[in-house]
């Protein structure tokens, strides 16, 4: 590790980021560094410029990816290099309005039904019943599972918040079974290999995510549903399922972990439900107008 990268590592640890963001932020660095073949603090205004226009017009990476790009890049020359350039206050990422896909009940069901190995199966039936993201699945501790009262807690999820999540009964007698099979004290989803003997070995961490992903996509492919669905979107589906059962976004809100409403609000343009609610109204309202 040079020092340079180590520098921005412990800059990033002083300012609070998550691992997570760390990695993103120094792996942006890396690719910028990579593209001009020489030592990203060698790299000048003019470069920069250079640089996110070929992302926007050459590479058209999209809006999220844009976003992280700049963020990186902006904490490495503004914080870790102590330069303040025209080019970082220019740069936005173009602003998208695109819809989550949500799938119904009945396609979660199927795709949930096509997962082949029990524990990627149990994982994935415990991020959509507790609408999780998937690092909060994959990582769920034996210890945040309150069985008496049926709920889970979400310890240092997005933002470095704790939430409580109800657990529902399926879910929990679900993580019990599957928890037999390897009694690690620690996670509910270790990371199994083989041992060459036909018996699994825990490890000490928990199962990676690219291996729950790759269960989903499988799954979702051999389920015949004809939607661009990823892991996220069981959580998508959670919340929408809930809004049309009545639950209020207040509650959907404190159950994802979002800071603001805004962003739960997005899901009363996902709902069938509450659709139908608006046309009958509607058409409610003109018959008595015309009267």
């Amino acid at each position: 590790m040079t020092v340079l990268r180590q520098k921005m590592i412990e800059d990033m640890q002083l300012r609070g980021l998550a691992p997570r963001t760390q990695e993103s932020y120094a792996q942006v660095i890396y690719q910028l560094a990579k593209h001009y073949h020489k030592s990203p603090d060698q790299i000048g205004e003019d470069e920069l410029r250079e640089y996110f226009l070929y992302l926007k017009n050459v590479k058209r990476v999209s809006s999220s990816t844009f976003r992280i790009v700049l963020c990186g890049i902006k904490f490495f020359f503004e914080q870790t290099l102590k330069r303040t350039w025209h080019t970082l206050d220019l740069v936005r990422p173009t602003k998208e309005e695109k819809l989550p896909v949500v799938l119904s009940l009945e396609e979660v069901g199927k795709v949930l039904q096509c997962v082949r190995q029990e524990h990627y199966r149990v994982c994935l039936t415990t991020i959509y019943g507790c609408g999780l993201r998937l690092l909060e699945g994959v990582h769920l501790q034996v210890k945040e599972i309150d069985g008496g009262r049926k709920m889970v807690h979400i310890c240092h999820g997005k933002g470095n918040k704790d939430r409580y999540i109800p657990l529902p009964n399926v879910s929990l007698e679900m993580l019990r079974r599957n928890w037999l099979t390897h009694r690690n004290r620690e996670w509910l989803f270790p990371s199994i290999h083989g041992n060459g003997l036909g018996s699994p070995v825990n490890t000490n961490g928990p199962m990676h995510e690219s291996g729950v992903q790759k269960a989903f996509h499988a799954a979702l492919v051999q389920s015949g549903v004809q939607k661009e669905a990823t892991v996220h979107t069981l959580r998508h589906s959670y919340a929408t399922h809930l809004l049309e059962a009545g639950v209020s976004l207040r509650t959907i809100q404190i159950y994802l972990g979002h800071a603001s409403i805004t962003t739960t609000v997005i899901y009363t343009h996902l709902t069938s439900v509450i659709e139908a609610q608006s046309s009958d109204k509607i058409n409610e309202m003109l018959a008595r107008l015309w009267r």
